[in-house]
This record gives C-alpha cells, structure tokens and sequence, in this order.
C-alpha cells in the first residue's frame, strides 16, 4: 500500500465504530458500599475514542475474528493466562472491586456508574473495557482509600480544536470546558451517583492523558501538540486548583508493531511531542510518560484486525496500557 494511501485509511478511522444498539441502558453493576478508606482518591482518565474503551471481553464469532485475542481466549492460554488470573473469581466470574468505583458520563447516553469491572466502555455493556480495568487494579491494591476513576473521553476529538485549553489562544475546546465541568460535576455529585459514600471528602488524585490521534492526523496539529499538551496541563491544574495534580501521559499507540517500516513521522513527531513535553522542567516529579508502543499486538491476533485506530480491539494491548498507566501514576502520587 502506498504511504498516502495508508495514512487515508488510518485518518479515515478517527471517529468511533458505534451502533445504536451499543448504546443502550447500562450493563454495569450498581454501586455498593464504600469499602475503602476516606477520602475517595479521584483519578480522571481523559482522552478520544480509545481511552472510551474498545477492548473485548468475550465476543466471539466471524465478526470478532473468532475471538482472538479477547480477554477470555487470553486467559485461557497457558502462558499469558497467569496474567490475567486477578480479574476472574475463583468460581469464574468477574471481579468486581467495591473499592474503586468508575464514572463515565458517555456522550447522549446514560450515564455508567459502579464498581470496577467490565463494561465501562463507550458501548454500555459487558462485553468491553477500556485501560480503566487494569489502571483501577494498580492504583486500587496500591491505595487504602477508595478510589474513583473518572472517564471524561470522546471518540474523534483533538487537542489542537476540540480539547483546546485556554492558554493556547483562540476558542477554547467545547470538550476541554466539558471535561472540566464533568470532573467537578462527578466531584459535586458523588453521594448521589455512589449511595454508599460515608462522606469522609473527596480529592482530586491525578490525571490520565491517552490521546494523539486527530492531531496526528493534521498536519497543522503536527507542530502546536507539545505547547499544547503542556498548556492543558498547566490549565486542567488551574481551573481544578490543583497545582501540583500528578498527571500521566500515554503516548500515541495505534496499529503499530515495534520495527514497523510503515509508521508515519507525523505519528512519531506527536509521539516525540508528548515526551517533550513530560520532560519539561516544571513538570519535574509531578508528570510522567507511559510509552505503549510495546502494547500493540498483530491485527490477525485480534478481534479487529481492521480497526488499527482503536488498537485492533485486542485485550490484551488495553490491559497492558492500563497497567503502564497505573504504574506511571504511582510513580508521581506523593509519597
């Protein structure tokens, strides 16, 4: 394929594949009592379509390549299978953990509230998960307090225009201002979309940034992505008053196996972007880069071998960048 022509297929995937059955009434378990200690430790995952979450869980069939790589096939493998042990009961079922709860206003569906687990995805049912499961696992058995994951993520969204912040100039992002509207509505309103609350406080812990792709795919983006990211930055700690808040930044995956011939230098120059831009000065201690190029694992190994743009669906490269990103923010959390 010619590189022009493969840059057009990948950019063409920039908005999220969802039906409108997908949509409908939340398949997640309802909130329980609190079971950690107070305050509730609020973790915001931020970013587009793949911090939505598009792995699969159990679906199988022509449609899902059969299956491969899934999180059920992959623990039923015998070498990886150990891996994943952690997230199944000893009778088989999912686990769900009381301690971390996760929040995910979707946009124009109902909102997902409860106890970590599968389904807190952009679909609303079990048969998904995004980087929250693993991340809330890390942070979770690290932590005595309750944990609260926030989801704030739109499918197709950029940092240059839908993201903006307001340190950059021009018109601020709508999703930049609906990011934080979100994050301090989940703040306000924890009682009401977790009963089991005690009322010991809430506090803002750190914040997760998994994103690149729109911007990758303009090359006016191109340049602007590193003042950017660190204006977001520096704006998410402003208008939160959270100036010290640990923060993570998950490079730009995609479809990309290590050694590729094919990888696009827009997509490293984003890449080179968002290590550039952890490494600032004034971000020293406080922010750190999860690289997850690593993660990606063959399309023919995955539930989706044409959906380069959402990591091929595969379970296995979600759970591992979730992992890095929990480990990266327990790095940065004050000690």
């Amino acid at each position: 394929m010619k590189k022009t022509l493969f840059l057009a297929t990948l950019c063409a995937g920039v908005l999220p594949l969802i039906s409108a059955s997908a949509l409908a009434a939340p398949k997640v378990p309802k909130p329980g009592k609190q079971a950690g200690k107070s305050p509730v430790k609020v973790f915001i995952l931020a970013g587009q379509s793949n911090m939505e979450g598009q792995a699969v869980v159990d679906l199988t069939g022509k449609d899902y390549n059969d299956g491969k790589g899934t999180l059920a096939t992959l623990m039923s493998d015998p070498v990886k299978g150990p891996m994943f042990k952690h997230l199944k009961t000893t009778d088989g079922k999912w686990v769900v953990r009381d301690d971390v709860w996760v929040r995910f206003q979707r946009e124009k569906s109902p909102l997902l509230a409860g106890p970590l687990g599968t389904g807190f995805s952009v679909y609303g049912d079990s048969h998904h998960f995004g980087v929250e499961l693993q991340f809330g696992h890390v942070v979770g058995d690290a932590l005595a307090n309750q944990v609260l994951l926030v989801k704030t993520a739109w499918g197709g969204k950029s940092l240059n225009v839908d993201f903006r912040p307001p340190s950059s100039g021009g018109q601020v992002g709508p999703y930049y201002t609906l990011m934080i509207s979100q994050i301090k509505d989940a703040m306000a309103n924890i009682k009401t979309d977790f009963p089991g609350y005690d009322g010991g406080g809430v506090e803002l812990a750190g914040f997760v940034w998994w994103h690149g792709w729109n911007d990758f795919c303009d090359a006016k983006a191109v340049p602007e992505y590193e003042q950017n990211l660190v204006n977001l930055i520096h704006d998410v700690r402003k208008d939160l008053s959270a100036p010290k808040l640990p923060v993570v930044i998950g490079d730009l995956t995609g479809p990309w196996l290590k050694g590729a011939k094919d990888y696009p230098k827009a997509a490293q120059a984003i890449k080179d972007a968002q290590k550039a831009a952890a490494a600032k000065p004034e971000f020293k201690g406080s922010v750190t880069l999860v690289e997850t190029g690593d993660f990606v694992r063959k399309p023919e190994d995955s539930p989706h071998p044409g959906h380069g743009h959402h990591e091929f669906g595969n379970a296995e490269t979600y759970f591992l960048v979730g992992d890095g990103l929990g480990k990266g923010m327990l790095k940065v959390l004050p000690k």
